[in-house]
């Protein structure tokens, strides 16, 4: 189950410190562009290239019992942990060791962090990571030719996308030779 809040993406201050979905010390910072996705982070997951995943969690909601899919994916590779968000249709946040699952998240109902309760990352926990690619979708609109779509990681025997499934994450591990060929651009990062 999923479940998703209204203004998700609004921030308020306490004491001076900008919140964001009631995790404290973490400041997402938006693109659009695949291009200056991969660039910001180049730099980061090169140094992820061929240690394994350790561990991943997700928000979760308490009270609905389910994956809050607003909140962040977070995957440790013990060496870094990496937090990924998507929102509205095309932007995406990726933030690096910002949050410490060890407090607690302050935000309406009760939220708590859930460890690899998804298939998609069960199946690449422990498996070492190849390649990052930051995915978009080509469409004819001439107002935006290309929409960001997902963070890809290809692991040994594994692939997991974090996506953005319309204003939220997505999380899917269909292996790469069943993606469709066509209206779709890789950028390779790592």
């Amino acid at each position: 189950m999923v479940t998703q809040r209204h203004g998700y993406d609004q921030t308020f201050k306490i004491g001076g410190t900008v919140i964001v979905l009631g995790i404290e010390g973490w400041k997402p910072e938006w693109h659009h562009d695949a291009e200056a996705l991969a660039a910001t982070h180049r730099h980061m997951f090169v140094r992820l290239i061929g240690r394994k995943l350790r561990s991943s969690w997700l928000m979760w909601d308490v009270a609905q019992r389910g994956w809050f899919a607003d909140g962040p994916v977070i995957l440790d590779f013990g060496l870094s942990q990496v937090e990924i968000t998507h929102r509205k249709f095309d932007e995406c946040a990726i933030t690096w060791d910002q949050i410490d699952m060890a407090q607690s998240i302050d935000w309406y109902e009760h939220f708590d962090w859930r460890s690899d309760p998804h298939a998609a990352l069960r199946k690449a926990r422990g498996r070492p990571l190849r390649a990052v690619n930051i995915i978009e979708r080509t469409t004819s609109a001439d107002w935006r030719p290309r929409v960001l779509h997902a963070v890809e990681f290809l692991f040994d025997g594994a692939r997991l996308a974090v996506y953005n499934a319309m204003d939220e994450n997505g999380l899917t591990d269909v292996p790469e030779a069943d993606l469709p060929a066509v209206h779709w651009r890789r950028v390779h990062v790592a």
